[in-house]
């Protein structure tokens, strides 16, 4: 894990890799919070989802066999006819709810389960066969715009659990180790140049010091000198 590139072993660049650090970390637990928090979620919906898509099938086959027998009953021409008959249309209403921070849909239907005389085409004249087929399709279109929704919930938490996974990946792997190591090469290099400033201090005042006593001495022997002189 190399040193952040570009960085100056300075004090106020020490002081903000600190600071980002920080942010780095606290942003690190947030993000595993929600990706924990997503996970339940998933789980939640994907146990709704396994009982929705066999619901689905179950609808789907009760639908076929109803269907089947309406046409061995009535012909495949007064199954069309009847078909055809539908007056009002299954209306969708597609919204949205958020889980976490995710946004899913939120499917709402209308008309699609409906009363006989709803349906179009006259009681009288048609079989029950057709009455129990129309049914089991209403019912069946009824699983398929809840798996629609259920499904797509699904799909959409695991992009995001997978986006969130990645970031947090990168803060715990490489951000946060990153600002580690570059924090504790800033602050050896800091150390560093203190340790040399306090060697040139020293040697400064060393210097100075020895200067001062090579001229105290060469005062005092000046003085001494002229002193010999005047006796």
């Amino acid at each position: 894990m190399p040193v952040i590139p570009g960085t100056k072993p300075t004090r106020a660049v020490l002081i903000a890799l600190k600071k980002r650090m920080k942010v780095a970390q606290t942003g690190h637990s947030l993000l595993k919070m929600k990706r924990d928090g997503l996970m339940i979620e998933f789980f939640e919906v994907l146990n709704k989802a396994k009982t929705v898509r066999k619901e689905l099938v179950e609808a789907l086959l009760i639908a076929e066999q109803r269907l089947q027998m309406a046409m061995a009953i009535e012909g495949t021409v007064a199954i069309g006819s009847v078909a055809y008959s539908l007056q009002k249309e299954p209306t969708i209403q597609l919204e949205s709810r958020n889980i976490m921070g995710v946004v899913v849909p939120k499917i709402e239907a209308e008309a699609v389960q409906k009363k006989m005389y709803e349906r179009g085409y006259g009681v009288i004249g048609t079989s029950a066969a057709i009455d129990e087929a129309a049914d089991a399709y209403e019912v069946l279109l009824d699983k398929i715009i809840l798996a629609a929704e259920v499904e797509t919930a699904m799909i959409r938490l695991v992009e995001d659990i997978d986006s969130t996974k990645r970031r947090v990946n990168a803060l715990e792997f490489k951000v946060v180790p990153d600002l580690k190591l570059t924090i504790k090469f800033i602050s050896m290099a800091l150390e560093e140049m203190e340790r040399d400033n306090l060697v040139k201090m020293k040697m400064l005042k060393g210097k100075s010091e020895r200067k001062a006593a090579a001229e105290l001495a060469k005062k005092e022997a000046e003085i001494a000198a002229a002193a010999m002189a005047d006796a």
